[in-house]
């Protein structure tokens, strides 16, 4: 019975980029017999077609965000105001001209036009960027800097994924007090049983949940603009938003107010990110034809017929969302919200998983159990105790902020601490990989880095309201997940000096009195160019090996899928003796066993059933001189004991794991 919560530098093997170069150039000291490069299960890429399918599905899973975002964000902006005086129509006409300009610029310029030229193989997110980035330069500090920007993103989108459930539901739920006040008191129980519930049924995988996200959010979008374009035709006036010199006039004339305002004006792109973050489901084109084509129109549609309401009727403020639907289709609007709210949470949480399994290819999380939903599809993916831990923190924001309002403090923090990220990221990427101009990045992303960081110090100013919580978050995930980096890095450092190299023992094998018993072992390592410690220890105690070896070693690269061709490496150090490299990208899920069934095409006799695979358990304590503080040896080791075991990770059969203890100082 292995102990679920070690964790093994043999089997955990976080080697990414130059280490990985480092390993492979070390090997041809060896004088390998043969060297051969395949793959195993290498995924097919092909261009999405754009179908009414594709669209259909981009509108479920892409927009869910920010396709809810008009119950709260015009509200919220027009309060900013309404709080120091009373509204006059101009203002309004201001409001709805910076959120129209505001979906341009951000979302249709930044991100569908430009942001998502920056693809890596295909791939979109923020650490897919940020990857892209990191590949531009060969300087160690300058990777390790972009390489922390892009955590950073990644701490404050996990954020954007506890806060989206919260706010989303709760607004939708409030729309109940428009047609009966007196269900005020059920709003905070029933939103947490909608939380609990959309929880709770992650197991059966976003494949069957999905199902009828894309005809719920056609219906959605739909109704927003019909409902949006019927009060449009009664106050037309309410187009003069269009143009810019209303937005422009708004902020220079309140100044300081509109300030305020800006942080929850950024509120109707929440979600942006996502059109980026998905690309690699849907494709480019069809993201960009259903924003363009219908999904912009259909929002800006809601957002000026909720603005010409308020105009003819300031009283609407209350919940101008709700009010601009007839009294008999106030009920049904909120049920359909509720579905809407549901099926943006879900974007977030899927999105959020995936990203949780990136940081750990990457080698940035402890490992955690990965349950697979769907035996066609390598991404739909569930993590138990991830899902917890979004679950537990959405119903807490909900009893604590207990309106949606009150958390659209919370929410403008992540949305725009990420945006600055992926500008941040986008400026390397578009100098050095696209190679444009100094000019032209500095006119271009400077102004999108300016505009982002404007957002984010008007958000800034809701810190002590409850924008702290995505802050205080994405510090201790950033402070986590670095920890586990170091502490991995020393471990591998120390096998590394402790270590006999592989060139040493394979020299001196047939001198040896070593006995050669029948089987196929294979032995896990993070060093391929050293004897793993496992081996030693099974030679010191048993005093045999098989006549059958492979060192295994999962090399987690910085891209989203190993290049086609190089997913295994074989090489072969002495007779029946090889040496196995498996290569996965951060969007790819290994599997040794199924990865090793591949070799026999290679001539590597590898039977299933007959391997037993070994992996050290390491016992992890202080060295003499420690180089990583008392506290961050206290978080790395509580991450290690909560860490999900080798074997299910890499789905190996437990009955067919053999693990040696290994004392490892630090």
């Amino acid at each position: 019975m292995t102990d679920p919560a070690s964790t093994s530098a043999e089997a955990d093997s976080h080697t990414t980029g130059s280490n990985a170069a480092q390993a492979e150039g070390a090997s041809a000291q060896h004088n390998p017999r043969h060297i051969t490069d395949f793959d195993a299960d290498q995924p097919q890429h092909t261009a999405a077609p754009v179908g009414f399918a594709a669209l259909l599905g981009v509108l479920g899973v892409v927009y869910g965000d920010i396709g809810t975002s008009p119950l709260y964000a015009f509200r919220s902006t027009v309060e900013v105001i309404s709080g120091h005086h009373s509204v006059a129509p101009w203002e309004i006409l201001g409001v709805a001209s910076l959120i129209f300009w505001t979906l341009i610029l951000i979302v249709t310029v930044k991100y569908v036009l430009l942001i998502m030229r920056a693809d890596h193989n295909g791939e979109g997110g923020i650490l897919a960027i940020c990857s892209l980035a990191q590949r531009t330069t060969a300087n160690p500090r300058v990777r390790l800097m972009l390489g922390l920007v892009g955590i950073i993103g990644a701490c404050l989108f996990f954020g954007d994924g506890i806060i989206t459930p919260a706010i989303s539901v709760l607004s939708a739920i409030e729309g109940v007090e428009v047609s009966v006040p007196a269900a005020h008191d059920f709003v905070i129980p029933v939103a947490i049983v909608v939380i609990i519930s959309l929880f709770s049924v992650q197991w059966v995988g976003t494949g069957k949940v999905g199902t009828i996200f894309g005809p719920v959010m056609l219906l959605w979008f739909g109704t927003l603009g019909v409902t949006g374009a019927m009060e449009i035709f009664h106050h037309p006036g309410i187009l003069m938003a269009l143009s810019p010199t209303y937005a422009l006039e708004f902020v220079f004339y309140h100044g300081k107010l509109s300030f305020l305002a800006l942080g929850s004006v950024v509120l109707c792109v929440t979600g942006a990110e996502a059109l980026y973050a998905d690309m690699g489901h849907f494709g480019r084109a069809p993201i960009r034809y259903a924003w363009l084509f219908f999904v912009l129109p259909m929002l800006v549609l809601n957002y000026f017929g909720q603005a010409a309401l308020v105009i003819a009727d300031p009283k609407a403020l209350a919940n101008p969302f709700f009010l601009l639907c007839p009294h008999w289709m106030q009920g049904p609007m909120v049920v359909l919200s509720t579905f809407a709210t549901v099926i943006a949470s879900q974007a977030g949480i899927s999105g959020g998983f995936s990203l949780c399994r990136q940081l750990i290819q990457l080698g940035y999380m402890p490992r955690l159990r990965i349950t697979h939903t769907n035996a066609e599809e390598e991404g739909q993916i569930y993590l138990p105790d991830f899902n917890r831990f979004l679950a537990v923190g959405a119903v807490l924001l909900v009893v604590a902020f207990r309106s949606s309002d009150a958390l659209a403090s919370a929410y403008g923090i992540a949305v725009t601490g990420t945006f600055i990220c992926t500008s941040i990221l986008a400026i390397v990427v578009f100098r050095r990989h696209f190679n444009w101009s100094p000019y032209q990045v500095a006119a271009v992303f400077g102004s999108f880095l300016l505009l982002d960081l404007t957002f984010f110090s008007a958000n800034a100013l809701k810190i002590p309201d409850g924008g702290w919580v995505p802050v205080l978050l994405g510090c201790v995930l950033t402070l986590m997940m670095t920890t586990w980096k170091k502490g991995r890095g020393l471990i591998v450092g120390r096998q590394r000096q402790d270590s006999l190299p592989m060139g040493s023992f394979i020299a001196r094998l047939p001198q040896s009195r070593i006995i050669r018993v029948p089987g196929m072992a294979v032995f896990m390592t993070g060093t391929p160019d050293f004897v793993p410690p496992c081996l030693l220890h099974n030679l010191r105690h048993n005093k045999i090996l098989h006549d059958h070896v492979l060192f295994v070693t999962v090399q987690n690269l910085d891209q989203p899928e190993a290049d086609r061709g190089h997913r295994v490496s074989v090489e072969e150090l002495a007779p029946n003796i090889y040496r196995i490299i498996l290569r996965y990208g951060f969007m790819e899920m290994p599997n040794i066993p199924r990865a090793l069934e591949g070799l026999k095409a290679n001539g590597v006799d590898f039977d299933a059933l007959q391997a037993s695979y070994f992996t050290s358990r390491e016992l992890i304590t202080r060295s003499s001189v420690p180089r990583i503080s008392h506290w961050r040896m206290s978080l790395f080791l509580f991450m290690a004991r909560n860490s999900t075991s080798s074997m299910e990770f890499f789905r190996i059969p437990p009955d067919r794991v053999v693990q040696l203890g290994v004392k490892v100082a630090i």
